[in-house]
């Protein structure tokens, strides 16, 4: 096909659906290096993007917005890209994908209801929302555009975002340090605060300072707080005080990493950084963290237990239901699950002392 000038990616959903749409955008750069590459998204997860070296501008929709409000931001894309590309089969997405672009693809789902979509893209992929992961899935769109892939998940950050980081946490450069992020957005995906005590206490007997993370929201800041007055003397809880750029300059220097199912346990595993990742009802076969400088044939992750992939050891909570899909036991977002909850700190210490044997993927 003739190399697109401007090209539009639709990635309308959470951060860490914008993050893993990042070597899509790579391989776009690499095979086009003259095109002109614009990302939609909703506002609030554009901070993933904002340092990104393939981007040329972020366009942003508030994600509960009016209609009329939706409608004014499509009308300022109408046919303005060479190419627009969705990584999502829904159907906003697939019919602004359509408009935006002379030429258009995407993923959709099957089924009779969805063949309309069909109609509306020049070229698209089957959609698999469980057995392939969201990283390879997207790579389906630039294997539609005769494409070369380049699966790396791409995590920037830039000068401000490094003395920044410096004015909050000066030992920054000169003191190892191991970084915690503790709280996911929802509840379901949340570990035990008595493991995160253990575990705190187990990096600092080897040496390590312990560095909290977290978004600036009153709840999430004061679960940080509260779980740093029973660490040790020296924790620092950045929770609320940092940008996402900032944080992937702090992830890329530490010694470990351990966290939940998030975004900022997703950037640490693109970046190289030895990953503890702990997971429970999300299927890491679809989300597991992508590690530094995979290159398998398939899924980097089984379905069901604990793992060893490159530079992230995925620990799954225990369970015959593990992994449910579900929104913890009682089905809601901020319910608990059992199996996160039952997993033993002695298990998440056994996997950083591993992890701090290797060498960091970077």
């Amino acid at each position: 096909m003739k190399p697109p000038a401007r090209i539009l990616v639709i990635v309308t959903r959470r951060i860490g659906d914008v993050l893993l749409a990042t070597p899509l955008i790579r391989s776009l750069r690499l095979a086009w290096p003259a095109a002109a590459i614009d990302a939609l998204v909703f506002a609030g997860t554009e901070g993933i993007l904002a340092a990104n070296p393939d981007v040329r501008r972020i366009v942003t929709v508030p994600e509960n917005a009016r209609e009329r409000a939706r409608l004014r931001t499509l009308a300022t894309l109408v046919r303005r890209y060479d190419l627009a590309l969705s990584t999502l089969p829904g159907d906003r997405p697939t019919f602004t994908a359509w408009l935006a672009g002379r030429r258009s693809a995407g993923l959709l789902l099957g089924g009779p209801q969805h063949l309309w979509k069909r109609l509306l893209l020049d070229r698209w992929a089957p959609f698999d929302d469980g057995a392939t992961h969201t990283v390879l899935m997207n790579l389906a769109l630039a294997d539609l555009l005769g494409v070369e892939r380049h699966p790396d998940v791409v995590v920037s950050w830039g000068p401000a975002d490094e003395r920044r980081v410096a004015e909050v946490f000066p030992a920054v450069r000169s003191e190892p340090y191991a970084l915690l992020h503790p709280y996911p957005k929802y509840r379901y995906k949340m570990w035990q605060s008595q493991g995160w005590h253990e575990v705190a206490r187990w990096l600092a007997d080897r040496g390590l300072r312990v560095v909290l993370t977290g978004g600036g929201e009153s709840e999430e800041r004061a679960y940080a707080e509260g779980l740093r007055r029973e660490m040790p003397a020296g924790t620092v809880d950045l929770c609320g005080q940092l940008t996402l750029g900032e944080v992937a300059f702090l992830l890329a220097g530490a010694r470990v990493y351990a966290g939940p199912d998030t975004a900022v346990t997703h950037m640490a595993a693109g970046l190289g950084v030895p990953t503890v990742a702990l997971y429970g009802p999300t299927n890491p076969v679809k989300w597991g963290p992508w590690p530094r400088g995979y290159r398998g044939a398939g899924n980097p992750y089984r379905r069901q237990g604990s793992q060893q992939v490159g530079n992230v050891t995925l620990l799954q909570g225990p369970g015959d239901c593990v992994p449910c899909h579900q929104e913890g036991c009682d089905r809601h977002g901020q319910s608990d699950s059992a199996c996160l909850q039952g997993l033993p700190a002695s298990r998440v210490c056994e996997a950083l002392r591993e992890a701090l044997r290797g060498e960091p993927c970077r």
